[in-house]
């Protein structure tokens, strides 16, 4: 009897050890769970942890609860303008309710991104087809990813998923659009450029009439300026002469005939015809001594280097 005991002990032992061990489930941080039994749901959305479950009965369910991102493929949608885009978006989900998720897709995964895509999808249609191409990639373009994550929040609830976030990656034309859209933007700058130079040519033309202007301005005045300062010093002279004439008349005519003698024979080439007894000639003629030594001695030819005697 004792023996039969030892040997049945380790085997009770080792049974319940089994009974115990199909008896529980680990739920791990990152994990969601439901139970089944028999295929239909008993319990769901576990906290991390370790649960009860009757063996064979009950068949444990779990899911990857942690955020995950849904990466579209590019679609073709069309604006309010009924224009043509390419849009690159992607999403990002997570599970919220592990029954839904299960009764909606069967616990698979790939058909849950299925479902979500198409979801998601429509309503890119549907906003994109409220919007212009300008207001999609500009400010409004935050706007536009706000609502579709509401939207497809709202969409994806009956899967058991919470939509977290929907972003616009990347807005393209088609290729048959892009080169005429390319071509119309480039006839737009070239406008501008052309714009752009004639309003420069303008002010080039403004500053230069502007310019002559003032050079004209500045001549006329400098010129004027040195008229009157001529002016001034021409009727300097003439007081200077009148003064001298009044003082001695006769030296004033002889310091005159000899400015005029030194200024007509100084100059070269120059031929000069005149009468011997011309009233030029008054003081070469004059039988006055001291008349003719300072005719003499301030009189030369030019070129020969001698004094008129």
């Amino acid at each position: 009897m004792d023996d039969i005991k030892k040997i049945l002990t380790p085997i009770a032992v080792a049974l319940l050890a089994l009974i115990v061990f199909a008896s529980v489930f680990t739920v791990q941080q990152w994990e969601t769970a439901i139970k089944l039994r028999l295929g239909e749901i008993v319990k769901s959305d576990y906290d991390p942890g370790l649960h009860l479950k009757v063996p064979v009965l009950n068949n444990i369910m779990r899911f990857d609860a942690r955020i995950q991102t849904l990466d579209s493929r590019p679609q073709r949608f069309l604006t309010i303008e009924k224009k043509d885009v390419i849009v690159d978006s992607y999403t990002k989900w997570r599970i919220n309710n592990a029954a839904q998720f299960f009764r909606s897709t069967g616990g698979d995964s790939a058909r849950a991104e299925r479902l979500l895509s198409e979801r998601v999808n429509t309503e890119l249609r549907n906003e994109f087809g409220k919007r212009t191409i300008q207001e999609v990639v500009t400010e409004d373009r935050i706007a536009l990813m706000k609502a579709l994550t509401k939207v497809s929040d709202t969409q994806a609830a009956e899967l058991g998923v919470e939509v977290l976030d929907v972003r616009v990656k990347k807005i393209d034309l088609p290729p048959e659009v892009s080169e005429s859209v390319y071509n119309r933007m480039r006839a737009e700058r070239e406008r501008v450029a052309r714009d752009l130079r004639a309003k420069g040519a303008e002010a080039a033309e403004r500053i230069q009439a502007d310019a002559d202007r003032q050079r004209t301005v500045i001549i006329a005045d400098a010129y004027r300026e040195a008229e009157e300062t001529r002016g001034l010093g021409d009727g300097r002279a003439a007081e200077i002469y009148a003064t001298a004439y009044q003082r001695n008349p006769n030296f004033y005519a002889f310091y005159r005939s000899l400015d005029a003698y030194r200024r007509t024979f100084a100059q070269k080439d120059s031929t000069l015809v005149l009468s011997p007894d011309s009233e030029f000639f008054r003081f070469f003629n004059s039988q006055d001594p001291g008349a003719a030594a300072a005719l003499s001695g301030a009189v030369n030819f030019p070129g020969t280097g001698s004094t008129m005697p």
